[in-house]
Parts: C-alpha cells; sequence; structure tokens
C-alpha cells in the first residue's frame, strides 16, 4: 500500500514542494491542497494515511508565526483535525506548521484551562536564524523519530524557542515522553543552551514534541531540507550525514503497516 499524504496550504506557505519530495523519496503519495480548496470541496482528511503542516510564512505570520493558520484549524477544520488526530494516523508539522499546532492546541495536547501549555516566540538573538544544526531524538513515543540517530538539518525562523507555560507543564512534557527532538552538538552532545547550536533559546534544548499517543511530531528545523547528501554543506568535504529522509521513511512505515 502507498500511504496518500495530505499537505495542507495556506497563503504564504513555502515549503509544501519540499515536504511533498520528502514523502515521495520515501514511498507515499503525496497531494498539495489549499485549505481554500479544503473549505469548498469537503474533500474528507480521513481519506489520507498522513498528514502534513509544512514550513513557511501561512498567512505572511500575520498576527504572529502560525496564529491565522492555527485560527483556520480550530474555526473550519476542528472536526477534522481532531478526528485525524485521535485516529492515530501519522501527523507532521514543521516549522510554521509546528507553530500552528502549538497554536491550536493539537500540540502538546495538554489541558489549557490556564491558558496555552506552551508557546514559540521570539528567538532570543532577536533576529531571523538561518543557519544548520544538529538534532537528538529524545522520545521512545514518537513513531516519527524511531530509529534515528543524529539528525542534521537547517533552521529558518524568527519565532522558534520554545517555553513551557510553567516548570510544571515541563515536568509533564518529560514524564509523558513528549519531548522528541533536542538541539545538539555534531557528535550529539546536548546544545545546553549554548548559541548557535541551539539556535533560538528553547526551553532544554527543545527542538520539537510529539503528543502522548506519540503519532503528532511537530519541530521547528527542517528535515525535508536535507533528503539527499548534496544539500549538505559538508558534502564537497565527504562529510554528509545524518539525513532527514529517515524521519520521513518512519511515517510512510507506521501508515503502511497500520
Amino acid at each position: 500500500m502507498i500511504p496518500k499524504v495530505l499537505i495542507l496550504k495556506a497563503s504564504g506557505t513555502n515549503r509544501d514542494g519540499d515536504a511533498a519530495a520528502a514523502f515521495t523519496l520515501a514511498g507515499a503519495e503525496p497531494q498539495i491542497l489549499p485549505l481554500a480548496v479544503l473549505r469548498t470541496s469537503q474533500i474528507p482528511w480521513q481519506s489520507y494515511d498522513i498528514l502534513v503542516l509544512p514550513g513557511g510564512f501561512s498567512y505572511a505570520d500575520a498576527l504572529g508565526a502560525g496564529r491565522l493558520l492555527a485560527l483556520d484549524l480550530t474555526a473550519y477544520f476542528t472536526d477534522q483535525a481532531q478526528a485525524f488526530v485521535a485516529s492515530g494516523k501519522p501527523v507532521i508539522g514543521i516549522c510554521n506548521g509546528f507553530q500552528a499546532l502549538i497554536k491550536s492546541g493539537i500540540l502538546p495536547g495538554l489541558p489549557a484551562d490556564n491558558g496555552p501549555a506552551a508557546t514559540l516566540t521570539f528567538n532570543e538573538s532577536g533576529r531571523f536564524e538561518c543557519r544548520w544544526v544538529a538534532l537528538r531524538p529524545v522520545s521512545t513515543r514518537c513513531l516519527w523519530t524511531r530509529g534515528l540517530g543524529v539528525l542534521e538539518c537547517p533552521v529558518a525562523h524568527g519565532e522558534g524557542r520554545f517555553v513551557t507555560r510553567d516548570a510544571q507543564t515541563l515536568a509533564q512534557l518529560q514524564s509523558n515522553d513528549q519531548i522528541a527532538l533536542v538541539y545538539a552538538s555534531a557528535a550529539g552532545d546536548l546544545a545546553q543552551g549554548a548559541y548557535p547550536a541551539n539556535p533560538n533559546g528553547s526551553i532544554m534544548d527543545i527542538a520539537g514534541i510529539c503528543n502522548q499517543a506519540g503519532n503528532v511530531l511537530g519541530l521547528m528545523p527542517h528535515p525535508e531540507d536535507h533528503i539527499f547528501p548534496t544539500r549538505h554543506p559538508h558534502w564537497p568535504r565527504g562529510e554528509a550525514r545524518g539525513s532527514g529522509l529517515t524521519l520521513f521513511q518512519n511515517g510512510v512505515k507506521f501508515a503502511q503497516e497500520r
């Protein structure tokens, strides 16, 4: 079975093609659909096997990065999105898509009685960060990161600093095994908040989290930008490593085996 992948596209989204290329290479059949089309055609999301919220600058990041895309999800597609997540099918949000998952409450999926459990805010550097980083998988719960070694790929964001509502919420993410990926050195050691290994100042070097079921992953870096060795900046030196392709293959394999 070749899994069908639904890639959501809003005005300003510009990494949908990169995500589609990654899933094609991983053995899936991606389809990019604008949210405007989904609203009028009423295409059932459950007819797809994987859901993707790609990177970019949806709605020009008006009112905050990913905020208007999050409003779309909650105002027009809440039933479709919640049903997809609850079904256990793989869901991934990358960069702007991660921001939308956080701001819609899909991630981390904890009670929001006292306000949002977490958010992604402005980088500590106070500027847009575009650089390659190393990521170390942490969670044993997340289906996307199983069997991953140290992953190397770029970040490209101005609002990527992950923070939680309070220390209790952070402890809950730890105890739930929801911290999926952390920023690390090339050797795989924790960045320990050091810039630029941790490019945005995220608490506990958190680069990505999953929901409690492990099927929804959100991350700020762009693994779809390192699916070919020639894309690695050190490829001419013979040092291309840490491909992001395995992450997408994990999602495809899980969808095939359900």
